[in-house]
């Protein structure tokens, strides 16, 4: 872990997969990335943290600002939101579409220009750092951006499980041949892999087939996380993976055997027809 005042950059690359006015037209949700002010997270119980075109972690303003403590009020500026803030003697103000704020009158330039997405104003978190001066540490291990609202640092509130020892095992039959209706380690087709590696690693007897396996196992979820199950193609559950993170499922496909694919991808995004958490 460690301290990132003015030279606050997020390094890592993220997938761009939503989008994000026509400020940030490549922005993606970023679920894993959580925000921490003093001890305590950041709940966004509607719009998400994203990641922009410029790799910057853009959040959503109101639950950032009413955790470090300020006053939050909004009103419409023609197509534009006009934000007022204050907190003690200290008053700050912005516009969505500006690239700047007010700050105790007067005027500071931000790194991005403020944008709008999912009924939300976002502003880069680096704002905090450089424009209100408050201590930012980076958590690399736990994907966790540490605000120090009372200028000391803080240990992270939330810690990144375990790596999932069901995936692990799965990852260890990369590579396998691919076989209709092969269900063991001699050759797996998509729904005989899944079967095989919950019964071996849950205990989970799961039905025979994809479909069966879609219509009647486990709760639909709107966002996959590790360990659910991912189903693709245009006309039916004609293929299932297990979901690994970060975009990423483990499947047995007729054409490569078992292997790594991404959701996102153009083959894949386009069959994408949900996931549901056993």
């Amino acid at each position: 872990m460690k301290w990132i005042g003015k030279a606050f950059v997020f390094s890592c690359a993220f997938l761009s997969c939503a989008l994000f006015s026509a400020v940030h037209a490549d922005a993606a949700p970023q679920d894993s990335v959580k925000i921490q002010v003093n001890d305590k997270l950041v709940d966004f119980p509607e719009a998400k943290p994203v990641v922009d075109a410029s790799s910057q972690l853009q959040v959503p303003f109101r639950p950032l600002m009413e955790n470090l403590g300020y006053q939050v009020d909004w009103a419409m500026d023609g197509k534009e939101v006009k934000v007022s803030m204050k907190k003690g003697d200290k008053t700050l103000s912005l516009k969505t579409g500006d690239s700047f704020v007010v700050l105790d009158g007067k005027k500071v330039n931000t790194s991005s220009m403020i944008g709008m997405a999912q009924g939300s104003v976002y502003i880069p978190l680096r704002f905090v750092s450089e424009t209100l001066g408050n201590l930012v540490q980076w958590d690399q291990d736990n994907q966790l951006a540490i605000v120090g609202d009372d200028g000391k640092y803080h240990a992270p509130a939330w810690y990144k499980p375990k790596t999932n020892a069901m995936l692990d095992f799965a990852k260890g039959y990369l590579g396998t041949r691919y076989v209709w209706g092969g269900e063991t380690p001699g050759g797996f087709d998509c729904s005989g892999f899944v079967r095989f590696v919950f019964a071996q690693t849950r205990g989970i007897d799961l039905p025979r087939t994809s479909t069966e396996i879609f219509y009647t196992a486990g709760t639909a979820v709107a966002v996959p996380q590790p360990g659910d199950l991912v189903y693709f193609d245009k006309s039916g559950p004609a293929h299932i993976g297990i979901y690994l993170g970060n975009g990423q499922f483990i499947s047995a496909t007729s054409s490569h055997g078992v292997r790594i694919d991404s959701i996102y991808s153009s083959y894949w995004s386009s069959r994408y027809i949900g996931a549901k958490s056993i």
